[in-house]
Formats: structure tokens, sequence, C-alpha cells
């Protein structure tokens, strides 16, 4: 994120920036370039490259981003030839989240079976859930091939930009 210098002769101005944060935060908005006069705010948040991508499935011409997700970590090597695989805990697995504030819907339409559950397998294409921002329904896909091992989220809950929804085991 970048922000004004303050002038030598004025200083910066914290309160202008919460503010200006804050209705980013409230309107979904990732990018704010502002000018008035020598004074520029450029605000960014999120990560730098996300990939648009058009969506189908009853939802045509809704939007969802692709979003990078982090490498899991290397489980340290078990002594002895009868140690067995250990899964790693649920806690360092993966994380699908959320690339917009709105609310979090796990099926198309209510009374219909969630698009995942824990134990659904997914690949880098699977819709698992919707996300509803401004009317907007926003299909999100799981950019990974694994299985399903926690849903953070329960139907209907509102979620902000970034938040894990799901926990990924890979595979």
């Amino acid at each position: 994120m970048t922000a004004p210098t303050p002038s030598p002769e004025e200083p910066f101005d914290l309160v202008k920036l919460r503010e200006l944060v804050a209705l980013m935060e409230q309107h979904g908005l990732t990018e704010v370039d502002l000018r008035s006069g020598s004074e520029r705010w450029k605000l960014r948040r999120g990560p730098k490259e996300v990939t648009q991508v058009v969506g189908g499935g009853g939802f045509s011409g809704s939007g969802y981003s692709m979003m990078p997700f982090p490498a899991p970590s290397a489980a340290p090597a078990m002594a002895g030839p009868a140690a067995a695989p250990v899964a790693p805990p649920a806690a360092e697995l993966p994380a699908i989240v959320s690339p917009t504030v709105g609310t979090y819907y796990e099926s198309a339409a209510p009374g219909e079976p969630p698009f995942v559950k824990v134990g659904s397998p997914v690949t880098t294409d699977t819709v698992v859930c919707i996300i509803e921002a401004m009317k907007v329904f926003n299909q999100i896909t799981a950019d990974v091939k694994g299985t399903i091992a926690e849903v953070l989220v329960k139907n209907g809950d509102p979620v902000e930009f970034g938040q894990p929804l799901f926990r990924v085991r890979l595979g």
C-alpha cells in the first residue's frame, strides 16, 4: 500500500488514512487513487496479482478471483522404520481464502446440497462456495488439488478479504 508522503511543513494525516481504508473495506475496493492539487493518495490492499475469471454455472457474467495459496510446510522426518506418516494438523494446511468482503454461501440456492464438505475432493476448478458482494454472486474455486479437511465458516456468515474459508489436504 502506498500513501502520500507528507511535505515537511505538514504532518501525515493518519485520521484520513484510516477513514479511507475503512471506506475501501466497506465497499470491497482493492485500489483507490485520489488526487487533489499537489496531494495524491494511492492505496492498494490484497495481493498484487489477481487473475479475473468469468464465472458460469447459472451466474453468467459474474467474476471470481483466483488467489495464490501458501505452499504446505514440510513435515519433519520421522525416525525409525516403523514410523507411519503423520498428517499435519489442520491449522498448518493450506487455506482457500476469500478474495473479497461479502456473505458466504455453501450452496447455489437454499435447500441445495453444499458445493463441498469435509472429505470432498477438489481440483483447481472446483467451485467450493459463493460469496455475495453487493448483489453480485462470486463463485470461488479451490485453485488447488486435494481434499477438504476443514470448513472454517458457516452458511450465511459475513467474510472478510483474505479470511480463510477452508483448509485443504493437498494430494
